[in-house]
């Protein structure tokens, strides 16, 4: 560990944890393929929508319901087709320090660009446990975005450990999941070397305005000119029309932040004429009355996206 804080490239901006994209495959698990094809036009799409990168296998990405090869060549595909025009941050999320390390090394080999990587998955991990973890994982040497979803993980990355965290050689940023935007002032008050990622998109303007320097974002999968315009707003200080922008979006972004937000977003993606397809198991489809909610909002959301001037 080092005696400051590093600094690093930076892993701001708006990058979109991506969707994964399926066809019906009897081989495949649960009778579902990864469509490659339809993946890599979907990661192009978001970086031509003003969108900075791509964040592949992400729990939105469903990385845990891939096989080992999968789940790499779902990496590859997405820093092959963003090329030079965005930034790959790639989901390295493991069991145990040894299984993300070795996420990281294949990340590293195959040209990402950075690493997002949850504390111990399966494991409610203690302060050594986490500080081990993700030294692990800087050590590959690609910038790191340490991940706080206390929700799933019951590991809080409270500021006063991000402090410590923050002083791991190449950890850069934290992707801050809680939805209590009175972190971000304390987690720069305890962590001032790393940037503050807005991680649930609900709270996104508000983080934002509180200083976080970037969005690790579900929703700009549906809606991403929309989501890059209203950072740009948010981080310009133009409050009034962020404003105006978000209020309609945030019934459909509360589903970000829900158990089903995986299947959620893949149907907005459905009502804005994406591709959005089904999930694997443990994910089921949505119930008649959730489907009827995503639809009911999304909807709000279109609507004063459609009556917005050009």
């Amino acid at each position: 560990m080092s005696e400051s804080p590093q600094q690093s490239l930076s892993l701001g901006g708006v990058i979109v944890a991506t969707a994964l994209p399926y066809y019906e495959d009897a081989a495949a698990p649960a009778g579902l393929a990864v469509d490659h094809d339809k993946y890599a036009e979907h990661c192009r799409w978001l970086v031509e929508n003003g969108c900075r990168g791509v964040g592949p296998n992400g729990s939105l990405g469903e990385y845990s319901s891939l096989t080992d090869d999968e789940r790499r060549k779902v990496a590859r595909t997405a820093i092959e087709a963003v090329g030079d025009s965005g930034t790959v941050v790639v989901g390295v999320h493991g069991a145990g320090a040894h299984q993300a390390r070795h996420w990281a090394e294949l990340a590293a080999e195959d040209g990402a660009d950075g690493l997002l990587c949850l504390p111990p998955t399966l494991y409610r991990a203690n302060r050594g446990e986490v500080l081990a973890h993700f030294e692990a994982v800087a050590s590959v040497g690609l910038p790191v975005m340490v991940y706080n979803n206390p929700i799933d993980t019951k590991v809080d990355l409270t500021p006063h450990l991000l402090g410590e965290i923050a002083r791991i050689d190449n950890v850069v940023a934290v992707k801050e999941f809680s939805g209590d935007v009175r972190r971000v002032l304390e987690i720069k008050e305890q962590a001032p070397g790393i940037e503050v990622i807005s991680g649930a998109d609900d709270v996104v303007l508000e983080s934002l305005l509180m200083g976080a320097t970037g969005w690790f974002a579900g929703f700009p999968n549906v809606f991403p000119a929309e989501s890059a315009r209203l950072y740009e707003l948010a981080v310009s200080g133009k409050l009034e029309e962020a404003r105006s922008l978000y209020e309609p979006l945030v019934a459909a972004f509360r589903w970000d932040s829900r158990t089903e937000f995986v299947q959620a977003i893949k149907l907005g993606m459905e009502e804005v004429g994406r591709f959005g397809g089904p999930c694997r198991p443990p994910r089921g489809p949505l119930t008649p009355q959730h489907r009827e909610q995503v639809r009911a909002d999304m909807a709000r959301a279109i609507a004063s996206l459609e009556q917005r001037p050009a």
